[in-house]
């Protein structure tokens, strides 16, 4: 039996049943805890015709987190938190088979309100974590079957020019500056390159590679990628790594103090989003974020014949479908295709216009008697 304090969060009960953790939180005192815990274990160890299909929303939300939290990153974990705590709000209190279809409705109606894709991220989410409780039988119905997502209008992602980039480039601060070009001459994610170390840097004679590590793969899993460098990020890796801090394993990292402790602690850069929202004012351009680097570099790639079978395996897709989403330039192909279109309109209407003349020249006006 495991019964803890977690600050802020109140007595909680933590035990593992057949493989399954237990856990729930939020007790005032620590003998309510002991009390759930013994309740719940009563439930758990009902025979399998016996047991209840049931369960609290706010459990089953709490044992998807627990899921989350061990499989994905920590800013996935942290906006699927943000997400549970608007689901909390409203059915924090209500048990699972109390939650209706058209209570789910109702508030992905109240979403769409702000944009239907966020209305659609609420209904993916919540499917899921009905699913969980489905697969692991603890609740009998799933209130999201049915719902049909909202339709949405797509449009094309703003593409920012080669020199509205360096522009903002060449306005930040250096440490910011050597970040910038290592995104942009990789295409990799944010989150690559924040947990990007010096062991995945690799200098061989005059260029190298770096290794690239994405949890956007099946199963969650860590996938390694390797990007070969281009000489300019070869010299700021090499430059780098000559005034590195050795007890310090990244190869971006600063100092911040810790919200819970106060202390000064070195860690990896985390995502800074007001960073490029300030660049691109002071450079007097259109806003764009980090992950449009990503799309520029495929999109110049693409125009530059480059096959799309390299281009996916730089950016670590594991679907092509994936890759075909960034490629925003107009093909060599679909150019021919429209020139081909042109000149054969035109020839139509050059060949239509001389059959009207000619027609026009067989008419003889009639003379007056």
């Amino acid at each position: 039996m495991s019964i803890y304090f977690t600050k802020g969060k109140g007595w909680r009960y933590d035990f593992t049943h057949q493989g399954t953790r237990q856990t729930k939180a939020g007790f005032k005192t620590k003998a309510k805890a002991r009390r759930a815990e013994a309740q719940r274990k009563e439930v758990m160890n009902q025979p399998p015709s016996q047991t209840p299909t049931d369960m609290g929303f706010l459990e089953l939300v709490n044992t998807k987190l627990d899921i989350v939290k061990a499989y994905n990153s920590d800013q996935y974990y942290k906006a699927y938190l943000y997400m549970a705590r608007r689901w909390i709000d409203r059915w924090g209190k209500l048990m699972c088979s109390s939650i209706k279809t058209e209570i789910i409705e109702k508030f992905l109606f109240d979403r769409r309100k702000k944009s239907a894709f966020a209305a659609n991220k609420d209904l993916r989410h919540l499917r899921t974590i009905f699913r969980l409780g489905q697969n692991r039988k603890l609740i009998a119905s799933n209130p999201t079957d049915g719902i049909k997502f909202f339709p949405l209008s797509k449009k094309l992602k703003y593409i920012p020019p080669l020199e509205d980039i360096e522009r903002i480039i060449s306005l930040a601060k250096p440490d910011t500056q050597d970040y910038l070009w290592t995104l942009r001459d990789t295409m990799a994610r944010v989150g690559e390159l924040n947990r990007l170390t010096w062991d995945d840097v690799v200098f061989e004679k005059e260029k190298g590679y770096v290794v690239l590590y994405t949890r956007k793969k099946r199963g969650s899993n860590l996938t390694p990628r390797k990007v070969q460098m281009t000489s300019r990020l070869y010299a700021i890796m090499r430059r780098r790594y000559a005034v590195r801090d050795e007890n310090q394993p990244w190869v971006f990292c600063n100092s911040y103090k810790d919200p819970k402790t106060g202390q000064k602690v070195v860690g990896p850069f985390r995502y800074r989003k007001t960073i490029m929202k300030t660049l691109c004012k002071e450079a007097g351009v259109k806003a764009f974020s980090y992950h449009c680097l990503r799309h520029a570099g495929a999109s110049l790639m693409d125009s530059l014949n480059v096959p799309i079978g390299s281009i996916q395996k730089i950016l670590g897709h594991e679907h092509r479908t994936t890759t075909e989403i960034y490629l925003h330039s107009i093909s060599e192909a679909e150019h021919e295709a429209i020139d081909l279109f042109e000149r054969a309109t035109q020839k139509s209407h050059t060949k239509s216009h001389t059959s009207e003349e000619r027609k026009t020249a067989l008419i003889i006006p009639l003379q007056k008697s």
